[in-house]
């Protein structure tokens, strides 16, 4: 079930976008298997792409108004943008190990080439200021264990505003072992108070497959208020997309028998980098529940160094 009655729904669907649900393969877009801008989806900051080469391939970027990362999803690159070279080792699939990745400042002309070929995600924000290209190494990943329980989950804080500098995009991947729950309690971050930022987000998935095909996971969005609703709860597997611009967001559920990973991409007006949010009232309860609680054996699922 997938429902968008505001005003943001009319725009994204008014761009080509049947919902908040972006189904793998249905937002093709030149060289990008995905594409997504920030004015596809009705808002002001966000953005992805997902950038897939063949082995020998190589592609141009550019960046525009936007800066951006260069995040493998499967494979190894060398990246070239504003007189430098970056070589990311990458990673045979995300829930291998951490990976590198490079920082693209924004109005700048980068290639992206790969001998063994590969899929790299390309986040977005739009900036206001230039930053230097930078290298960020799989070792300087913050990984977190968060929550406990069936509600355990991995969190590689890549470009959490403490980890890694920007001017406003934050971006972290997260790793839920089959069974669990993630984002959870129930979130929100649309209103500017203290505790809460305004962000518009972006949850990119993958779903580990098992021993008789792909896999699969749930999302769930709902309101926070009667004037801006919004109601999703969809059946996501690997390459689908949700946006979500406003109101609660969460649980993400992992089917038993399949890890699920989602990239988050966050940004908004704020003039500091925060991932602030508010949890929902009826469900804030659930933190407490979890001391002493053992957090999950499976976490972390993998470290720079690999799977444990």
């Amino acid at each position: 079930m997938t429902g968008a009655g505001d005003r943001e729904g009319a725009a994204a669907r008014a761009r080509g976008l049947a919902g908040w649900h972006v189904p793998a393969g249905s937002r093709r877009a030149g060289q990008y298997e995905l594409e997504l801008t920030a004015a596809d989806c009705g808002w002001s900051f966000c953005s992805l792409r997902v950038l897939q080469l063949p082995p020998g391939g190589a592609a141009s970027v550019r960046t525009g108004e936007d800066e951006m990362l260069l995040l493998p999803l499967s494979g190894a690159c060398e990246v070239s943008v504003d007189g430098e070279t970056f070589s990311l080792a990458g990673r045979p699939d995300v829930f291998s190990r951490v990976t590198d990745f490079a920082y693209l400042p924004r109005d700048a002309a980068a290639v992206v080439s790969s001998p063994g070929g590969g899929r790299f995600a390309l986040p977005g924000a739009r900036a206001s200021r230039r930053l230097p290209a930078r290298y960020g190494p799989a070792e300087e990943v913050p990984v977190e264990i968060r929550g406990s329980g069936h509600a355990t989950r991995q969190v590689n804080n890549f470009c959490a505003p403490e980890a890694f500098a920007a001017d406003r995009l934050v971006s972290v991947e997260v790793l839920t072992p089959g069974g669990n729950w993630s984002s959870y309690p129930p979130h929100k971050h649309d209103e500017q108070r203290p505790g809460e930022a305004v962000l518009e987000e972006i949850y990119y998935f993958e779903a580990a497959a098992g021993p008789a095909g792909p896999g699969m996971g749930y999302q769930r969005v709902y309101a926070s208020s009667p004037q801006r609703p919004i109601d999703v709860l969809a059946e996501v597997r690997t390459g689908d997309v949700v946006l979500v611009p406003h109101g609660y967001h969460g649980p993400s559920m992992a089917a038993p028998g399949y890890d699920l990973y989602y990239l988050n991409v966050l940004a908004g007006p704020a003039p500091q980098r925060t991932m602030a949010f508010c949890d929902d009232p009826a469900h804030a309860w659930v933190r407490q529940s979890w001391t002493g609680q053992p957090p999950d054996p499976r976490v972390p699922i993998a470290t720079a160094g690999g799977r444990p």
